[in-house]
């Protein structure tokens, strides 16, 4: 193996990434994603992978398989690997083929038709999250406008901003743009930090364990900008709370940037400390609410730019009108089709469009449906109490509903399995993970029990109706 052969540690990037995905319950995603990928050459600290398509390459960046992959690569070779991506045509068979053998074992006659270049630009933000690719509505020009003009001006525009509103709205969106403005702008200069609620509490328990709470402090207290996603994660963490009120106050003071992103309304959340909530108060705090039917045209032919595949007028119109929920399953039902005629070969037509997405424009997953709200129904349901649905205690009657309230929660919201537990008294997300798992194994076991899950969707989406 010469210096730079990184083909050993593609192999075991790949069989690594390959594990960590079936863990999490994400085996379809490696298939699709990251199975087609073949290794093709390496030079110091650069790795050339081909890809299918023009369209592939675009959603491994999107769906950010390929930060996983570089941030693997690096973590086995102990250097900072580039990852460029080709594009080679491949063949139906070739496909079938990626599902069965590992990428080492593929066979690469294919001609290179293009060569796409992956920049990483800032490392903790997407780089297509920016103001650019953000589609301006009714419903988002008042938070658009306000973080254009923080970009423009970082620690003096509008400080603190609070950017706030449903799931897959486009408020990460919004607030990586402001990240990724600045950085340009810069020219890389200033120190820009993104880190979701999630991670933040994490890395503060481990930095106490590992007796390094003073590299903490000052990681993110010499930032310029700190982005932090849904502090809705914070309610109830104490602790945690008391570093970021003491942060908030830093970076404030010396007219640093700081921008909060949340799922609700500050008065809807919980346990969050006054002197805390006071400070997410002081700045702007601006909404996104789901797009209209012309924002949702537009947000779909938007994301069509570019691409090779024709989507006809009438079938974007029969995805802004059955999906109002948010931008996330437009694009979502739109990359299907994009997939569908990349892989099959064939034009997307209105009875294609139709067959594809019928059990999208059937899923109650279309509004953003709160944990209160199927704990309510699955509770009543089972006629028990919705205060022991959440609670401690562990009767077979009371234990069994809570796992189905649990499946079903992580079926139909975007909550992390941490979040998951804290509503349902406390639990730890291993709990909440098992209780999944057995509910999982009980419908293999007994399919009467997936029709009463189909009812108690049915009746939790006619309860968020009422």
């Amino acid at each position: 193996m010469s210096t730079f052969d990184y083909s050993v540690f593609w192999e075991e990037t790949i069989k690594q990434v390959k594990n960590e995905f079936e863990k999490d319950g994400k085996n379809s995603d490696f298939v699709m994603w990251i199975a087609p990928i073949n290794y093709c050459s390496s030079s110091q600290n650069e790795l050339t992978l081909s890809v299918p398509s023009t369209f592939f390459s675009d959603q491994l960046k999107t769906r950010g398989f390929l930060n996983v992959l570089k941030a693997k690569m690096t973590e086995l070779t102990g250097q900072d690997i580039r990852i460029k991506t080709i594009i080679s045509k491949v063949t139906a068979s070739d496909i079938k083929e990626t599902t069965s053998t590992s990428s080492s074992e593929k066979k690469t006659e294919n001609t290179v038709s293009e060569s796409t270049p992956v920049d990483f630009h800032h490392p903790l933000l997407k780089e297509e999250y920016t103001f650019d690719k953000f589609v301006k509505g009714d419903n988002n020009s008042f938070a658009y406008n306000a973080a254009l003009a923080i970009s423009k001006n970082p620690g003096k525009a509008y400080n603190p901003v609070l950017i706030y509103g449903g799931v897959g709205l486009g408020k990460t969106h919004l607030m990586q743009a402001i990240g990724n403005e600045i950085f340009t702008k810069s020219g890389g200069k200033m120190k820009i930090i993104y880190i979701t609620a999630e991670n933040f509490t994490n890395e503060f328990i481990q930095s106490i364990s590992n007796n390094k709470m003073t590299a903490f402090k000052n990681k993110y207290r010499k930032a310029d900008v700190l982005l932090i996603d849904d502090i809705h994660f914070f309610k109830s963490k104490d602790g945690t709370q008391e570093e970021l009120f003491h942060t908030f106050d830093a970076l404030y003071n010396s007219n640093k940037q700081l921008v909060f992103t949340c799922d609700r309304p500050l008065s809807e959340i919980k346990n969050i400390s006054d002197r805390l909530r006071s400070r997410f108060e002081r700045g702007l705090n601006v909404d996104l609410t789901p797009p209209d039917f012309e924002t949702r045209q537009a947000i779909l032919n938007k994301k069509l730019e570019g691409k090779n595949v024709k989507i006809p007028k009438e079938v974007v119109q029969l995805i802004a009108k059955n999906i109002s929920s948010n931008v996330r399953d437009l694009e979502a039902s739109l990359t299907k089709l994009i997939a569908y005629s990349e892989l099959i070969g064939k034009d997307v037509t209105l009875e294609i469009a139709q067959q594809q997405l019928k059990d999208t424009f059937g899923s109650p997953k279309q509004g953003n449906i709160s944990i209160e709200t199927i704990q309510k129904v699955v509770a009543e349901y089972n006629s028990i109490s919705f205060v022991d649905l959440k609670g401690k205690k562990r009767t077979k009657n009371i234990v069994f509903p809570r796992q189905l309230a649990m499946y079903i929660t992580k079926e139909l919201t975007e909550y992390s399995t941490t979040e998951i537990g804290a509503e349902f008294g406390g639990r730890d997300h291993t709990t909440v993970m098992h209780s999944i798992e057995k509910i999982e194994e009980d419908i293999k076991a007994d399919p009467s029990l997936k029709q009463t899950i189909d009812i108690l969707k049915r009746k939790i989406y006619e309860f968020k109706k009422q």
